[in-house]
């Protein structure tokens, strides 16, 4: 199963990425997971379910530490078109 997940950290800074929000990228971007877009407002990845979840689990750890006061996640599952 492929899932994909989209995340954002608060408190917001438009002047510069609070510490929850590089730790969460960072997880993101160490994960090896596919079609992975970082932006100011939100940030998508993919990939096979364990590494999808277990990145989930290390985002809201890592970036709760780093003093995030909100995460807000979807994870959708993506479906395999059939022929």
């Amino acid at each position: 199963m492929r899932l994909r997940v989209e995340f954002t950290t608060e408190p917001f800074d438009l002047e510069e990425a609070p510490a929850h929000a590089v730790a969460a990228r960072e997880v993101i971007q160490k994960a090896q997971l596919d079609a992975v877009d970082v932006g100011p407002f939100g940030n998508t990845a993919e990939g096979e379910a364990d590494q999808v979840l277990t990145a989930v689990a290390a985002l809201l750890r890592d970036s709760l530490e780093a003093g995030a006061t909100r995460v807000s996640l979807q994870v959708n599952v993506i479906r395999e078109e059939t022929s």
